[in-house]
C-alpha cells in the first residue's frame, strides 16, 4: 500500500506539471509581448496608473485580476512578462477577516476565504513545507504560489484549464498558479528579489482605488 500510495503521488505530481507546462507555453505565445491586449479594461487601466505614477518604484510588479482571474507579471519597465489563469479565494470580497494573523489557514470558515485586494509589496520566501513562493503577506499567510495536489473533488487543474474564470474560486485565499508558469515566470521575476503585487477590487471601481488606499 505505501507504494502504491507514491505511485499515486507521482502520477499527480506529474501530470500537473505536464499540465503546466502546457498552460504556461499556452500563456506565452499570447501573452509575453508588450501588448496587452489580452488584459482587461480594469487590469490595463492599473497597470496605467501604476507607471503613470511611478508606483512601482523602480521594481518588477505583477497584478492580480480577480475578476478574469488572472495574473499578469511585469517588468519595472511595463513590459509584459507572461500571464496566467490563476486560482483565487473561495469567497468573494476584497478584504480579510480582522483576525487573520492569529488564524491558521486551515480554519477559515468558507466565507472567510477571501483575497484581499490591495497593494503588496511581495518578497520571495518559504512556506512551512520548505517550498520556495512568493509572500504578499506573511503575518496573513497570503502568497503566490504553484498548483499543488490536492482533493480530487476540488478539480484545480480543471479549474485551471477552463475558460471560464467563474470556477476558479477555490483557493483559501492565496494566488495558485501552474506549476511550469511559476518555475518559468514567477520564480525569475518576482522569487528572487523585493517586488510589488496590486490586487485588483472586485467590490467596487478599480478607478480611484489605489489612489483612495494611499490618499492621493
Amino acid at each position: 500500500m505505501r507504494f502504491a500510495g507514491k505511485a499515486v503521488r507521482s502520477a499527480i505530481l506529474a501530470s500537473l506539471w505536464a499540465w503546466g507546462t502546457w498552460a504556461c507555453a499556452a500563456a506565452s505565445t499570447s501573452d509575453t509581448s508588450s501588448d496587452s491586449s489580452q488584459a482587461s479594461p480594469e487590469a490595463r487601466l492599473a497597470t496605467r496608473w501604476i507607471l503613470d505614477h511611478h508606483d512601482n518604484q523602480g521594481k518588477p510588479f505583477a497584478v492580480v485580476d480577480k475578476k478574469a482571474a488572472q495574473l499578469r507579471i511585469h517588468a519595472a519597465d511595463g513590459r509584459l512578462i507572461g500571464s496566467s489563469p490563476a486560482l483565487l479565494g473561495l469567497a468573494p470580497g476584497d478584504t480579510a477577516i480582522g483576525d487573520i494573523a492569529h488564524r491558521a489557514p486551515s480554519s477559515l470558515r468558507p466565507f472567510e476565504r477571501t483575497t484581499p485586494a490591495g497593494r503588496f509589496e511581495s518578497q520571495p520566501g518559504r512556506n512551512l513545507h520548505g517550498e520556495d513562493i512568493v509572500w504578499l503577506d506573511y503575518a496573513a499567510s497570503l502568497a503566490i504560489h504553484r498548483l499543488r495536489p490536492a482533493a480530487p473533488a476540488e478539480r484545480r487543474a480543471q479549474r485551471l484549464a477552463s475558460a471560464s474564470p467563474a470556477d476558479n474560486r477555490i483557493s483559501l485565499g492565496c494566488v495558485v498558479v501552474p506549476v511550469a508558469f511559476y518555475e518559468q515566470v514567477v520564480a525569475p521575476v518576482l522569487g528572487q528579489a523585493r517586488a510589488v503585487v496590486y490586487v485588483l477590487p472586485e467590490d467596487q471601481p478599480v478607478r480611484g482605488y489605489f489612489e483612495a488606499a494611499q490618499g492621493l
